[in-house]
């Protein structure tokens, strides 16, 4: 097993264990962004599992950071809500977003179930061809041999042309999916937007422009992309524009930051890790758990939070009714006592699909056997084209401990 090629890492950070474990606050973006935030976490796990941090821009919150802890909270969702909000910073109460991953059964549940013939495994079967031929015609339109934004060219171009078939969403407007997709979960701090008021405005646009294509779907026969699939349903039919805004905004993040930010952190992983790199073309057979391997790794989504309802024990602690919880999933999924050697980037891992990124419960990913299916096409389709999608310089980063992704990496083709 090779070490991860360190000049890929970074170390702008203080050392986590010369801060009070009082004072470490898991939520400061540049941790993700310096790519540092592993070894708080790690001392989070050794000395207080479930810690309470008083003191954050997002105010008071306790960081869940254990595998089992973690699926003590998303197995009781009648204690621990996922009302208001699923982001530790969701807290703009001018500017609510009602949506079904934010809410609790019953509406949830009926919500959900709407939109969910759209991942059906028969539906799925029906988009394998499609999504064959547009990541056929993504990679044949590459340059080798000279670099470029993998991200850009490849991770972003692809969700989004799969966002644009699942909404039956004009072709040559999909680029507009991947600014609101960036803008619903950007904040002042990110590099992407100026203010609030430029984040609510523009979001507004993406309202303006979906309740368009809903009055056409709404007034013609159902058909089977999701904007119809809500335009007819039984319990989102009547919805207020608000909340069918934040329906699409769900939709659209679950669909696109997920699958765009594993495309790009598996081209690393692979890279950090020569050795698998080589036991992939040595045995492309083992693609569908690299898959799982990857969405580990990368943990594209580093947390979701939910607000306790009433008193509780977690961990020894006693968590009060109204606290803010933060599930801290790209933790979880480095818990050495249940994964072992979960440090490794290993494409063969027994049990890889028994990883965090999904969440778990009734707040499941809805569309994670979409995500694993563009992720097994995309390395089939690389496999049969290129020896090596090498990384040539430092991944960017993007500044969220919400969104563990990627804005560039920097690679170049070879045959």
């Amino acid at each position: 097993m090779s070490e991860p090629n360190s000049d890929l890492m970074t170390s702008m950070d203080p050392d986590p264990y010369a801060i009070p474990l009082d004072k470490i606050d898991v939520s400061r973006r540049e941790i993700f962004e310096n790519n540092t935030y592993e070894r708080y976490f790690e001392r989070l796990r050794k000395e207080d599992p479930v810690h309470f941090c008083a003191e954050s821009e997002f105010g008071p919150y306790w960081s869940v950071t254990k595998y089992n802890d973690i699926m003590q909270v998303e197995k009781n969702h009648k204690v621990f809500s996922s009302e208001g909000g699923i982001a530790i910073g969701d807290q703009d109460e001018d500017f609510e977003l009602p949506m079904f991953i934010a809410m609790d059964p019953p509406k949830h549940d009926l919500q959900r179930m709407t939109v969910t013939p759209v991942v059906a495994p028969q539906n799925l079967v029906k988009l394998e061809g499609t999504i064959r031929k547009r990541v056929a015609d993504i990679l044949d339109s590459l340059p080798t041999e000279e670099t470029f934004n993998w991200v850009d060219r490849v991770s972003i171009e692809l969700t989004t042309q799969m966002l644009a078939t699942l909404f039956d969403f004009p072709f040559e407007d999909r680029r507009k999916l991947t600014r609101w997709s960036d803008v619903a979960t950007a904040d002042e701090e990110s590099g992407i937007i100026d203010s609030e008021e430029q984040r609510r405005e523009e979001l507004l646009e993406c309202l303006a422009y979906f309740t368009e294509l809903w009055n056409q779907r709404v007034n013609a026969e159902p058909g089977n992309d999701l904007i119809s699939m809500l335009a007819h349903g039984e319990s989102t039919r009547n919805m207020e524009p608000m909340e069918y805004l934040g329906n699409l905004i769900l939709l659209i993040v679950g669909g696109n930051d997920t699958t765009r930010n594993s495309i790009s952190g598996g081209v690393l992983a692979l890279n950090e890790y020569p050795d698998e790199y080589q036991k992939l073309r040595d045995n492309p057979s083992l693609i569908p758990s690299m898959v799982s391997e990857i969405i580990r790794w990368q943990t594209p989504l580093a947390h979701m939070r939910r607000r306790a309802l009433e008193d509780i024990e977690l961990g020894g602690k006693l968590i009060k009714k109204g606290d803010k919880v933060v599930m801290w999933y790209v933790s979880g999924n480095r818990d050495e006592e249940v994964i072992d050697r979960a440090n490794e980037f290993i494409i063969d891992r027994p049990h890889a699909r028994r990883h965090l990124s999904f969440g778990f419960g009734i707040h499941r990913c809805m569309g994670n056997r979409l995500a694993e299916m563009q992720l097994r096409i995309v390395w089939e389709e690389i496999l049969q084209r290129f020896h090596t999608v090498e990384v040539v310089g430092e991944p960017v980063r993007v500044r969220s401990s919400f969104v563990k992704g990627f804005s560039e990496l920097p690679v170049r083709l070879h045959v």
